[in-house]
């Protein structure tokens, strides 16, 4: 998913002569997909992104009650109701996340089942998310990786130090505009709502260690990471209670080595495994 992040002029494209709001009126009742990009006369693009069904809440009350018993609290599931729910909140979270400065997609007109945001990329290209550019870099070794790796940790701090959240902060949310700068998607749960603010950040931090350490691993990258880590945490914003949430937590997590480090229990074991190795030797 690529978009357009507002506080950058680079990366807003100009308005469509049809008018945004009556676009969305006029595509959203033909729209099938969850989301789709459409490219418009004036040459800009835009996403426009549909309300899906309710979800269900009985997976996230058993996911509540394994992160209660493993007393993993920056684990604690946050609820998408789906629906219209999920767009209000999207749509909220985008809005208010702007006005903080932060680069995130310009909601460009909304209806309650569903909203126009403007696209990230280039003219005539969908933008690339980190999470693809550090699959394509994983070749050329240790520095690129790290270097990828490094503006996704510093965008997590821009972030943070606004005193603000991110929802879920997996590379794949991480997407290059087209003056070089990431910009933040995906804001159907606004885990504020249920965790303090030093769990949330805590949150931000892990989902983007799990989705990035087998990058690091595969690319020899590991041992770097983790200085540049150490210096990440240094920073005034992550104060005591972060500092003591992650290290109740990381002693929590030493099951995690015992998933093996190739892909036979699948990607997803794989990546846990990564993050474990990422954080074990820190705490030495």
């Amino acid at each position: 998913m690529t978009h357009s992040a507002p506080p950058s002029p680079d990366c807003a494209p100009p308005l469509s002569g049809a008018g945004h709001a009556a676009f969305l009126c006029q595509q959203l009742p033909r729209q099938q997909a969850a989301i789709e990009r459409y490219a418009l006369p004036d040459g800009s693009a835009v996403w426009l992104k549909r309300a899906g069904p309710r979800h269900g809440m009985a997976g996230y009350r058993a996911l509540g009650l394994l992160s209660r018993g493993l007393q993993l609290p920056a684990l604690a599931p946050v609820p998408n109701r789906g629906g219209p729910a999920a767009i209000a909140t999207e749509v909220r979270r985008l809005r208010a996340l702007a006005a903080q400065g932060v680069r995130v997609p310009q909601v460009l007109a909304e209806q309650p089942d569903g909203f126009l945001m403007a696209d990230l990329g280039w003219p005539g290209q969908a933008a690339r998310s980190l999470a693809c550019e550090l699959d394509a870099h994983l070749p050329q070794g240790a520095a690129a990786v790290l270097a990828l790796w490094q503006q996704g940790l510093d965008t997590l701090a821009q972030v943070h130090a606004r005193g603000l959240c991110l929802s879920q902060a997996f590379a794949r949310n991480l997407v290059r505009c087209p003056d070089g700068q990431l910009a933040c998607i995906d804001f159907e749960d606004d885990p504020a709502q249920v965790l303090a603010l030093p769990l949330c950040q805590l949150r931000d931090a892990l989902c983007y260690v799990h989705s990035t350490a087998l990058h690091l691993v595969q690319a020899q990258a590991l041992a770097d990471a983790q200085q540049a880590w150490r210096q990440w945490l240094a920073q005034p914003h992550y104060g005591a209670p972060f500092q003591a949430a992650l290290q109740q937590m990381l002693p929590r997590l030493a099951w995690l080595r015992h998933l093996p480090a190739d892909r036979r229990w699948g990607r997803d074991a794989q990546r846990l495994r990564a993050g474990w190795e990422f954080f074990s030797t820190l705490q030495k």
